[in-house]
């Protein structure tokens, strides 16, 4: 065993490569993608001495296993959950050594849904479009993990910055999420008494929610336009209203454009939080300028 790759034992409920994303390709019908929480994403790269940009493994709820060809250095970070090599405790959240041919276990998120892996020499895919990021809706990049998975890893890094990083400041996800969010552009569609629901009463998180979007159960807003809406442009962080009136916020893997009225936009800042919001959180919008 002496490539630098490492084969998927346990591909979990959903795992895929994932960097910062594809940027400037919404006019071709091409969505950013990339990780939903990127501020774990440039963590764990800075704990294995990656750049922040280099391709990581994002897991969903309850992890994955994994074993290297030759001996890598790896940080866990992202939601917490429980980390073994060879059946013994591993820290998460710092740099862990893990041997040629022993199996990396990343448990389930005890508290969030996405957990973050990222390995020395990162993740080395052909990237698309300038991105190694798996994107679900368009198919672009690598396929989700199955158990026959080998993922080829970059060069380890020269410099060894391990222990650069003495604490992970990650606060976990909050037990109620306030997502700052402008109005506009089509929140003239709804009427006075449905932007004080969406602005006053709390949602929580669907079940059905995914890498697309954040769907929420809750009050449903009522239009005060009738018809329908020519298809026009959507950014990540709109807050979309389709006909049911429940109100979808669109994550890293959304569409470039839709039919439906969008009510607002979430700050950036705010979707990393929303991309670790476990199904029943509840969820209140605050209009910002």
């Amino acid at each position: 065993m002496t490539d630098r790759a490492v084969a998927v034992v346990r591909a979990g409920a959903l795992t895929t490569v994932q960097d910062l994303g594809r940027v400037g390709y919404a006019h071709l019908g091409v969505p950013r993608s990339g990780a939903l929480d990127p501020a774990a994403v440039r963590l764990v790269n800075r704990l294995v001495g990656n750049p922040e940009t280099a391709a990581v493994l994002e897991t969903t709820v309850n992890g994955c296993a994994l074993r290297p060809r030759r001996t890598v250095t790896v940080a866990v970070g992202g939601a917490p959950c429980p980390v073994r090599v060879d059946g013994r405790p591993a820290a998460w959240g710092t740099a862990v050594r893990v041997p040629a041919g022993s199996v990396l276990e990343v448990g389930a998120a005890v508290r969030g849904v996405r957990t973050y892996v990222g390995f020395s020499g990162g993740i080395d895919v052909a990237p698309v479009l300038g991105s190694r990021s798996a994107d679900l809706l368009s198919g672009l990049g690598p396929a989700p993990l199955t158990e026959e998975t080998v993922l080829p890893l970059g060069a380890a890094p020269r410099t060894d910055l391990r222990g650069a990083v003495d604490a992970p400041p990650w606060p976990g996800p909050p037990d109620e999420l306030v997502l700052r969010v402008r109005l506009g552009p089509r929140d003239d569609w709804f009427t006075a008494e449905a932007l004080r629901a969406f602005a006053t009463r709390a949602y929580r998180v669907s079940p059905a929610s995914n890498r697309i979007g954040l769907r929420l159960e809750g009050p449903s807003l009522d239009r005060a336009l009738p018809g329908e809406l020519a298809s026009e442009g959507m950014v990540l962080g709109a807050v979309q209203v389709p006909p049911d009136g429940r109100p979808v916020v669109f994550l890293a893997d959304h569409p470039t454009t839709g039919g439906y009225p969008v009510v607002g936009v979430v700050r950036e800042a705010d979707l990393g939080a929303a991309a670790q919001a476990v199904p029943g959180t509840r969820v209140r919008f605050t209009p910002v300028r």
